[in-house]
């Protein structure tokens, strides 16, 4: 009988040890088409426990153990593995939801306003999130403009999105629950579904294939955000969390060197930023080195003409529809369009028209094209 406690012990330590390997950032695991894999023994893990468990018992009790003390030492192996994984390692417990969502005016703010924020704008209200929060929290969920949000950002993948988390008709919360390819993964309170961060696409479990809409979101400095918001509310530092958060400016600047975070600072490396758009049916990547360089980049997608625009800052960033085939110029970061005035996000200033915001991302290279195939290089 002694063999069932062997085999027990083998399948649960390396039931334990695989459930957390194809979701996490271990070595290989994130280039393998495993997730398929990874949700089914996920779905079924007090399967799999309940029967190694049996396994292992049947074999403790059912056998003639000379030296009482030989099962313990792997049972206490056993034991330490099982509360890493599932306490430690897990997305969740090493990256966790703010205590409180603190949220403050422009005059009240304490924030630097030279970091890096995801700035939402709803029904007449302003929100921003600095990317020093969220790229511990990875998702915070709140309310603007009357309107539920799913604010997210993947330091892996550098980027952000923001989704209504409305799932058939009604307002769903998610936890952080792991990777895949290198993006953040979500799973749904209601169906336990996951859900990618780069796409909101539902990618295992019962809703696979739905997808949560996208609201338009902006990365910008802090500073230029309230020039263009100045009575948005700007989110501050959760006190739980204080020495969780990146207090350096090497993520938000390119200068991290972290294997799975730092910047590569040649162009269209794995590890290179691009600026992702999407307009229509078309995608296109945009090399940040050339933008920098240009700092005004005319195009065509989706027979649309788009104008790519980045500020003085180097850090804010704009994509907008023009009208017709006409070409815009960038001046003291206002745009001019023959005698009419636009502030760098597109709104009018001497005019009563706005140009239109278009989706647009900064990301590495290695995340937009793996979550958008048959993409286009500028």
């Amino acid at each position: 009988m002694k063999k069932y406690f062997w085999l027990g012990f083998l399948g649960l330590f390396l039931f334990e040890i695989a459930n957390v390997y194809f979701i996490m950032p271990m070595p290989g695991s994130q280039r393998m088409n495993s997730i398929s894999l990874a949700y089914f023994l996920y779905k079924w893990r007090w399967i799999f426990r309940g029967l190694f468990g049996i396994m292992i018992l049947i074999g403790l009790f059912k056998s003639n153990w000379k030296r009482k003390w030989v099962p313990v030492i792997p049972l206490l192996v056993l034991a330490a593995v099982t509360y890493m994984v599932n306490f430690k390692m897990a997305a969740d417990a090493m990256f966790k939801q703010p205590k409180q969502l603190l949220l403050t005016s422009a005059a009240n703010n304490k924030v630097d306003t030279s970091r890096l924020v995801i700035g939402v704008y709803i029904n007449g209200e302003a929100k921003a999130y600095p990317v020093q929060f969220l790229g511990y929290h990875h998702h915070i969920q709140d309310v603007i403009g009357g309107k539920p949000v799913l604010v997210t950002y993947c330091t892996v993948c550098r980027t952000g999105r923001v989704f209504e988390p409305i799932v058939n008709g009604k307002k769903e919360t998610f936890r952080l629950v792991g990777m895949d390819h290198f993006n953040a993964m979500l799973e749904d309170a209601t169906t336990k579904s996951w859900w990618r961060q780069a796409t909101g696409e539902a990618i295992s479990g019962k809703l696979k294939g739905q997808k949560l809409p996208e609201i338009y979101s902006t990365q910008t400095s802090l500073a230029k955000w309230l020039l263009l918001n100045p009575a948005s509310m700007i989110m501050q530092a959760d006190p739980a969390f204080v020495k969780a958060y990146d207090s350096t400016m090497k993520y938000e600047s390119g200068l991290s060197r972290n294997n799975l975070t730092g910047t590569d600072s040649l162009s269209w490396n794995d590890k290179s930023w691009i600026v992702g758009v999407k307009s229509g049916n078309e995608k296109k990547a945009y090399d940040w080195n050339k933008l920098k360089m240009e700092r005004i980049i005319h195009d065509k997608l989706d027979n649309k003409m788009v104008v790519l625009v980045l500020a003085a800052d180097n850090k804010s960033f704009f994509v907008l529809e023009t009208p017709g085939n006409e070409r815009l110029t960038l001046r003291n970061d206002t745009l001019l369009l023959g005698n009419k005035h636009f502030s760098i996000n597109g709104k009018g200033i001497d005019t009563v028209y706005s140009l239109k915001p278009v989706l647009a991302y900064q990301e590495f290279w290695h995340s937009w094209r793996t979550f958008n195939p048959g993409t286009k290089k500028y």
